[in-house]
Parts: structure tokens; sequence; C-alpha cells
């Protein structure tokens, strides 16, 4: 039978590591003491096998379980599960990553339209592209879309909700939508509104048919909070629809956030997805954003490239660096970092555009 293989990094004293590694192997696929088990094929492929122990120092062990595929059922939340559902709960074990046999991938072809894609979307060949936020909450749909169009006028390619926007009574979903789209008309430019998606699958299908009606061709969306299954349906249920993805709850495990963010959103079809960038208000090291980056962007499976959204209190002082982290198939987010130039804010957005688009020609 297939089997994936989970990746895990376990804190365990030497002595104990052999033991704690079956112990997961178990609780990833029965969830029971196998000397109960008398069926021979639940035995033989459905009972995880530890495949390998190998000693990082510092009593942490990198241990890799072989899980059988048939228990994911094909399904994104089951994926997820089977990954981590129950060790999810100890506090010594992180998913480190995981790798996925052909006929497990299958059911999940990725990004809908990819770095590629965003790029034809507001020609941006050959240069990294921008984005902002419209905040803070409490405004109504006119002022954000006021503040959209000084924004579009700025040149930003990408102006996505902040991703508390809902459908809250202050600016309902449907005339947020409305408002925000006719400002980008009335710019004249290609700049591309991403509304954040919430609340049930059906709501969220609602949602995407308003924001189709107005024109509106990537949306928002948090996977944790929306749940992996829910996201992938709408993935492929509009299949060109672009997808960015928030991480909002996605720290509220411990699973490494270049499998989380990086390959797992890509698989279920992320587009685009923020991330918190090192140095800014969260605590990511420059190596976890560095191998997020290229988990979304490296060659997979024949999947297309999705594209790092570094974020997360950046400012127009980090560009220059940002790019020479990042490099030029990534898109730079500063929000509150923009809006804090209040009636300046189309001439701060301006020199943010102008800044990237001089370094795709240095």
């Amino acid at each position: 039978m297939s089997r994936l293989t989970a990746i895990y990094r376990i804190r365990s004293d030497a002595r104990a590591i052999d033991a704690r590694a079956r112990s997961i192997a178990v609780e990833q696929s029965v969830e029971m003491p196998v000397d109960a088990i008398d069926d021979p094929a639940v035995l033989a492929d459905i009972v995880g096998q530890v495949e390998q122990i190998v000693d990082l120092g510092q009593d942490v062990f990198e241990v890799r379980v072989g899980l059988a595929v048939a228990t994911t059922g094909s399904e994104p939340g089951q994926l997820l599960n089977m990954l981590y559902g129950n060790s999810s709960i100890h506090d010594d074990v992180t998913l480190w990553d995981a790798e996925f046999p052909d006929d497990l991938l299958h059911a999940f072809p990725g990004p809908n339209r990819g770095l590629d894609g965003l790029r034809h979307r507001v020609g941006a060949a050959g240069r990294a592209m921008t984005c902002s936020a419209l905040k803070p909450q409490g405004l109504p749909p006119a002022t954000l879309a006021g503040i959209a169009l000084r924004l579009a006028e700025g040149g930003i390619d990408f102006i996505k909700d902040d991703h508390g926007l809902a459908d809250q009574a202050y600016s309902p979903f449907a005339r947020r939508v409305a408002a925000v789209q006719a400002a980008l008309r009335k710019s004249g430019r290609k700049t591309c509104y991403l509304p954040s998606l919430s609340g049930s699958l059906d709501q969220m299908v609602a949602q995407v048919e308003q924001a189709r009606n107005e024109g509106v061709d990537f949306v928002l969306l948090a996977p944790m909070i929306a749940g992996l299954a829910n996201f992938h349906a709408l993935v492929r249920a509009y299949p060109t629809m672009g997808f960015m993805t928030h991480p909002a709850m996605a720290g509220a495990s411990r699973i490494a956030p270049p499998l989380l963010l990086g390959k797992l959103f890509r698989l279920m079809g992320s587009d685009a997805t923020v991330f918190p960038n090192h140095g800014g208000r969260f605590g990511y090291a420059p190596e976890t954003c560095r191998a997020l980056a290229e988990a979304c962007r490296r060659p997979y499976a024949g999947r297309r490239p999705s594209v790092p959204v570094p974020a997360g209190g950046m400012t127009a002082e980090r560009i220059d660096e940002m790019l020479a982290f990042y490099g030029p198939d990534t898109m730079l987010l500063i929000g509150g970092g923009l809006l804090q130039a209040r009636d300046r804010l189309a001439e701060a957005a301006a020199a943010f555009t102008r800044r990237v688009a001089q370094a795709g020609h240095d």
C-alpha cells in the first residue's frame, strides 16, 4: 500500500527515542495498542512505520514515519489530521515536513494562477510585485474605497482587505467590494483588489459570487480559520479565481512554517501566501523565511509556483533589504507603514512602487 512520509522533530532522551517514535507512528495511524489488533491487513498496511531516526543533537531527533495514503481519503483536513492531529497536542513534537507520493499529489493540483498569473494580472513582468492592505477595522465602505483609490493612484499592484475585515455591520462585504471596485475603476490602473472571505462554506461561496459580479478575480482567505477542506473546495470550484492565503491561526500548532504556509497551502491552491517577515512584529528567523519562500517557488510535482508575500510591520526603509533577500519572484506587502502617511498616502505608495520598479532594472 502506498505511503506518505511525515517528518517530525521530537525532543527526547536518547534512551527513550525509539519507543517515542513508535508511539507517534501508532498515534498517527491506528491510535490504539497494536497488540489489540488482529486484522493482518491493518497490521501490515495501516499501522504507521518508523522509517528513520536521526540524532540532531541537544536531545532533538528527526523521526520519519510512513503513513498509509489510504487513511487520508485524499482530503485536505484528513491529510492534516493523519500527519499531526493527535501529536499536535504533545508539546515535544513538531511536524517539520512531509513527503507525498504521486497517488496523493494528484488530488491537489495546486494554484490556479501562480506566480506567472499574478504577474500577468498586474503587468509586473520581471520585477517584484507590491501589495498593501485596507485597514483599520471599523471604517465604512466609502472610506476604505477612498484609501484603495489613493493606493492605486500610487501604483500598488494588489490591495487586500485586512484579514479581520469580514461581513461586519460597519462594512458589509457586498457594499465594500462594490465601493472598492468602483474606486479602482476610477483610478484607471491595473490594481487588483482581494476582498477577505469569511464564514461558512456557503457564505464564502456567496461572497465569491458577489465579488465576481463586481469584476473581482482574486480573493483573500485564512485557511486555518476557514478550514483547509473549505479552502481547497473553493479553489477547485473557481478555477479562474486567484487565492491569496493569510497565516492567521497558523501559529496555533507546532507545524514548521515552510511546510504549512509554503508546501501545504501551495498544494491546496494558494497563489500567494502572506507570512511574517523576519525583523517585523513576529518572531520568524531569516532561515525560516528563506525556506518558506523556497517552498512556495521551487519546482514541485509540476505545480505552479506560488508567490511568497513577506509582511508584518514592514516599512519602506526595508524595501532594498527585502528585495535582496527574496529576489524579484516575490510580493512585498507594506500596510500600516504606508497608511501612516495619511494625506500623503498616494505619494508614499508611489515612492514604494518606484523603488521596487527601479530594483527590477538595477
